[in-house]
């Protein structure tokens, strides 16, 4: 069972209309030019949490682009700890409509190092003695349009999106914890 709530954000392509002049300078003609594709810089921050280990477990997402910010949160009815970590990276990259360039921050080093160190080596030798190859198929996936680079922050220390996070991972956990009874 899975629960799933929160919204999306877009990235778009910039067209400028140019004129075309020739050596004299007459307009020979004016066209639509794509000048680049501004690519959205988004900070997705994620938190995950498991009542028991394994139990309940729910995850906590804010996608931030400038001064907007959209909340995620979900959950499942028995998992761990490091899954919620990691799905809730995978599900704030779902969100994402458009190629972005996106900064994962996580007090989850499992997540982070996964990300940043290592995931190659684990796709080369196909995921053999790996915890949740499943998700790492799916954060792939999630993945490929972006451009990511992970951060590490520490846990319960006062950073108010990750304390965010965290408290909509919990309170996802213990809402499916709820419905269980």
């Amino acid at each position: 069972m899975r629960a799933v709530k929160g919204s999306i954000l877009l990235c778009r392509i910039v067209v400028h209309r140019a004129t075309l002049l020739d050596r004299s300078g007459q307009n020979i003609e004016s066209q639509k030019i794509i000048i680049g594709i501004l690519v959205k810089k988004i900070t997705l921050f994620s938190d995950g949490s498991a009542l028991g280990n394994p139990g309940p477990g729910g995850y906590g997402v804010v996608l931030r682009f400038g001064d907007v910010e959209k909340e995620l949160s979900g959950s499942e009815a028995h998992t761990t700890n490091n899954r919620m970590e990691l799905l809730g990276a995978i599900e704030g990259l779902r969100a994402l409509k458009e190629p972005c360039e996106v900064e994962i921050v996580s007090d989850s080093s499992y997540v982070v190092k996964g990300i940043n160190e290592w995931l190659d080596s684990w796709i080369q030798r196909d995921f053999k003695k790996v915890k949740n190859p499943d998700l790492w198929r799916a954060y792939i996936e999630a993945a490929k349009p972006h451009k990511i680079k992970a951060v590490w922050v520490r846990g319960h220390d006062g950073h108010e999106e990750n304390e965010r996070c965290d408290r909509l991972a919990r309170e996802a956990a213990q809402t499916m914890k709820d419905s269980l009874e």
